[in-house]
């Protein structure tokens, strides 16, 4: 029986047209500069995200591990919300690369605004970190990707540039908030100083992320990139992939997001489920119910899988791998699960 993975969208496999175009793919040493794929994804994440320069890594969090450093000091705060992936999933790497401690500022929505900043920027002084930077998640994860209203994220920004603060935003699936918007994801981060963005989740690349800024910025991210174990060599066979990822598949992420809202209509209706984004933005769908660690187990025996992110929730995501009957599918064995059996 072939699973129904909800887990995440980084579980996307990569699309026939990936494949071919990493089969066929230019390579060169990247170390070098010399990969023409990479060159390639580099200048075009560029144009597309609005920036001077774009750097290929890895991984999201290297991006976001090089975007804090390369806007902060050892010994500084970043501010960013209490949930997001900076602070919770990324092995404390603001801490153990950048040497800085993050400040949380909790948002019931995961958005955060100027006036739940404010308080928390601290300036140089004898007995206090300074604020080095302000980190922003759109969409955000756990919040059940919710996404950044145009003006307050601007107003972040303008805000923080007044006081000499840089922005960093954690854009891993702006893609998903710029189709939710229906505006071009150079808007979205046009005034944030750099940018992360995700190849390998919604868009469908096997592996990678972008991280754009400063052309200045980006050739010393580079030298970052290598001390934390990025420099790929013939990377061209995934940038290949990104290429696709990157034009082709912002075009189909509204599909997603509809079969968001189709779960969240469903799981609704569930005795003891509570949705808690019930019309979601974009493709994350949170919801409470009984016993979350043992209803991951008896949805796996039934082939599809939702991971639990706390004692009382589960985190549901689609993806392009995921079809409509699949959501239908994932629903009916929640309803079997979760629907007492009649008495006899």
């Amino acid at each position: 029986m072939p699973l129904i993975d909800l887990r995440s969208d980084t579980v996307t496999k990569p699309t026939a047209a990936m494949r071919q175009a990493m089969f066929e793919a230019e390579v060169g040493d990247d170390v070098y500069q010399e990969d023409p794929t990479v060159n390639r994804l580099e200048t075009r994440a560029a144009e597309i995200l609005g920036k001077e320069a774009a750097l290929f890594v890895p991984t999201g969090t290297m991006g976001n591990t090089i975007g804090i450093k390369l806007l902060t000091r050892h010994g500084q705060e970043v501010i960013a919300e209490a949930r997001g992936h900076l602070l919770n999933y990324e092995l404390s790497m603001a801490a153990w690369f950048s040497g800085c401690l993050i400040r949380p500022a909790a948002a019931a929505d995961g958005i955060l605004t100027w006036d739940m900043i404010e308080p928390l920027v601290r300036p140089r002084g004898p007995h206090w970190a300074a604020t080095g930077c302000i980190e922003l998640e759109n969409t955000h994860n756990m919040a059940g990707g919710t996404v950044y209203p145009q003006q307050s994220f601007d107003e972040i920004c303008d805000r923080a540039h007044e006081r000499g603060l840089g922005v960093h935003l954690d854009g891993a699936r702006m893609f998903n908030a710029a189709a939710a918007l229906g505006r071009p994801v150079s808007e979205l981060c046009a005034k944030a100083d750099t940018v992360m963005v995700c190849l390998s989740k919604g868009l469908g690349a096997p592996v990678g992320s972008m991280l754009a800024g400063p052309a200045a910025l980006m050739d010393e991210g580079r030298l970052y990139r290598k001390r934390l174990g990025g420099g790929m060599r013939q990377a061209g066979i995934l940038a290949a992939a990104g290429l696709i990822a990157i034009e082709q598949m912002p075009a189909r992420l509204a599909e997603d997001h509809a079969n968001a809202r189709f779960l969240a209509e469903g799981l609704a209706a569930l005795p003891g489920v509570l949705v808690l984004n019930p019309e979601p933005a974009t493709n994350i769908v949170v919801f409470e119910a009984p016993e979350p660690a043992r209803l991951s187990a008896a949805l796996k025996d039934r082939g599809v899988l939702i991971n639990p992110i706390s004692t009382t929730a589960l985190r549901a995501v689609t993806h392009y791998d995921v079809t409509r009957g699949d959501c239908a599918q994932a629903l009916a064995a929640l309803t079997e699960i979760l629907t007492p059996c009649p008495s006899h």
